[in-house]
């Protein structure tokens, strides 16, 4: 059975963490470096050899796309992020996130590619119907409503894109320059408020660089802020093509990366671990990170 939002308490994740371990010591090298890499644009690979199924995202800001994309299989459209946000009422975006776990539900989708919590720094950003403004405490604020309510629905989320990605110019390649207040009080503030308050599932790490460091490699930002000082012990899941090596990435604390066939993980990992680049527990921690999601969403 999927758990609530905020788990099942001490005695149900004590359970959940001892499944984990034991489907882990089942695995070798090879079906680990596969898991951690997608199996095409919207799925991981299934492990038959410890009953995984295999999981499905789906994108949709306002709605739960599925995969399907066709006009026999409609989704149900919402008011805008940032409509929902002008309510000022994060009960409402557990209601909105509950009714987006079911539709999630009946399109065979675990987990859903949102919320977006970058902020509206500029008019100009492409994506800002997909965020709740300007403000990071009113942004998280709802965005822990949102999580709260999916996930009640026993349906994962990718809080994202971690971090200061808030603008579409140049956003695969650009490098930001951001001071540590700003970014603490800003950019971070947000996915702090959320991860401490919501306990998401997910996140998924952004394309750009921050200080110089890709998001999908930052040992700082994701290794030491976001699972060590904030208690993150979900998925890290690479934006669309956005992972771009293959030790790097694991060393900077990226569980998966997507879409598939082709990723630099799979093969390229288990090569990677036998070659003495990267170290098989590493690999192991990123597995059960997935195995984690896939015991929460049942």
């Amino acid at each position: 059975m999927a758990e609530s939002g905020t788990d099942a308490g001490t005695a149900g994740e004590a359970a959940r963490e001892a499944v984990v371990e034991a489907a882990l010591g089942k695995l070798d090298l090879d079906a680990k470096a596969r898991l951690l890499g997608g199996r095409d644009m919207w799925s991981l690979h299934p492990l038959p050899e410890i009953g995984l199924e295999s999981l499905v995202v789906s994108d949709g800001p306002i709605g739960v796309r599925g995969v399907r994309w066709t006009a026999d299989d409609p989704s149900v459209a919402l008011p805008s992020p940032t409509a929902l946000a002008a309510a000022w009422d994060p009960a409402l975006a557990r209601r909105a996130g509950r009714l987006l776990a079911q539709e999630a539900r009946r399109k065979g989708v675990h987990v859903l590619l949102a919320p977006t919590v970058n902020l509206h720094r500029s008019p100009l950003g492409g994506r800002h119907f997909e965020a709740y403004g300007e403000d990071p405490l009113l942004t998280g604020a709802i965005g822990t409503g949102y999580v709260l309510g999916v996930q009640d629905g026993g349906v994962g989320t990718t809080v994202k894109h971690f971090v200061a990605n808030d603008a579409e110019t140049d956003r695969f390649t650009v490098d930001n320059r951001v001071a540590p207040r700003p970014l603490r009080e800003l950019y971070l503030a947000p996915f702090e408020a959320i991860v401490k308050n919501a306990r998401p599932w997910g996140i998924m790490t952004a394309y750009n660089q921050v200080n110089g460091v890709t998001m999908t490699e930052h040992h700082e930002l994701v290794n030491e802020v976001l699972r060590g000082e904030w208690g993150f012990d979900g998925i890290n899941v690479s934006d669309w093509m956005a992972a771009r090596s293959t030790a790097g990435a694991l060393r900077g604390g990226l569980d998966v990366a997507m879409p598939g066939p082709a990723t630099v993980y799979g093969e390229a990992l288990a090569a990677a671990v036998r070659a003495g680049e990267v170290a098989e527990s590493a690999v192991d921690a990123a597995v059960r990170t997935v195995l984690r999601l896939a015991a929460r969403v049942g």
